[in-house]
């Protein structure tokens, strides 16, 4: 069964389309990775399926039904934790949660019984009656996601929920995450730390420019590039090394330079690696180490859009 289908749906903010001619379906249980960069469409297509903005054209559904003639159904059935964080600070936790889970028309003892419920899940159990304005970034993130939680709905959406926050807090949402799925959500994933979408996504898309480009598991995405080769070139200081100089070579498809570490993504049957090593000696970068790896989903990304998935 699919609990989400989009049909050529499309956002035009006057002349420029946002999102162009979309189709997607996620299937009940899926833990589905959306993946753009900023200003590839993105966020414009999450705002479409909650109702924050309206479509130009297409249609969205919502567990069979059109999102724009069930729009009550469509509230009740998705959770949002969005980017930024949405409490308030003067509320306690559960009155946060409380808050949140009447909107989407819970009430009396059932209310009750799941605000508490969802502040337990997401390990607040022993703070509800603490105030956010006390809590750790961490913390409050993880209550943002009980907010979207109490009311249960069929389809969770998670836009960057582990922005800014400690590796302990990060591990403790991605197991929350699993937990949810195991439960029986299906969840929208977004995120720009793309080991977070390998480690938990059963499917992934990539989006730019408003499309999506490309589709599929993490092994039939990495298939996609299997006829290039990467490699990670480490030096003691960048110095003058000049990215648009290896760029010109023979069978380099792209290059990108973190800190100390140039990354080079080269179609597999060209040898270029003499040439590319000759230019940074000629440099004189004093090279600390050099490895080959195997595509993954970053170089899958990098060599689709041309793009960093944080840029």
């Amino acid at each position: 069964m699919n609990v989400l289908e989009l049909k050529n749906v499309t956002k035009k903010f006057g002349d420029f389309i946002a999102v162009d001619q979309m189709n997607l379906f996620i299937k009940e249980g899926e833990i589905f990775g959306f993946l753009g960069s900023n200003g590839a469409g993105k966020s414009t297509t999450i705002n479409l399926i909650s109702s924050l903005l309206r479509l130009s054209a297409g249609d969205i559904y919502l567990l069979g039904k059109n999102i724009a003639q069930h729009r009550r159904f469509a509230k009740m059935n998705i959770g949002i934790v969005p980017q930024d964080i949405a409490i308030y600070e003067e509320l306690s936790a559960y009155e946060n949660v409380r808050f949140f889970a009447g909107l989407y028309g819970l009430r009396g003892t059932e209310l009750k019984k799941h605000s508490e419920e969802a502040l337990v899940f997401v390990g607040l159990g022993d703070k509800m009656n603490a105030l956010p304005k006390t809590f750790s970034g961490g913390m409050k993130r993880r209550l943002n996601i009980a907010c979207a939680i109490a009311h249960r709905p069929k389809l969770i959406i998670m836009d960057e929920p582990t922005v800014g926050i400690d590796p302990q807090s990060r591990k403790y949402i991605l197991q929350s995450v699993r937990q949810l799925n195991e439960m029986g959500c299906t969840i929208i994933y977004t995120t720009h730390y793309m080991e977070e979408v390998e480690e938990i996504c059963s499917r992934i898309a990539i989006v730019d420019h408003g499309k999506i480009i490309a589709e599929g598991t993490k092994e039939q995405l990495t298939n996609i590039i299997t006829d290039t080769k990467e490699v990670w070139i480490e030096v003691k200081a960048i110095g003058s090394f000049d990215a648009e100089v290896v760029k010109q070579m023979k069978g380099v498809n792209s290059v990108r330079v973190e800190e100390h570490v140039v990354q080079i993504i080269s179609q597999a049957e060209v040898t270029n690696l003499h040439e590319i090593l000759h230019y940074m000696i000629s440099q004189s970068l004093e090279i600390v180490s050099l490895k080959e790896q195997a595509p993954n989903l970053e170089s899958v990304f990098l060599t689709l859009t041309g793009r960093n998935l944080r840029d």
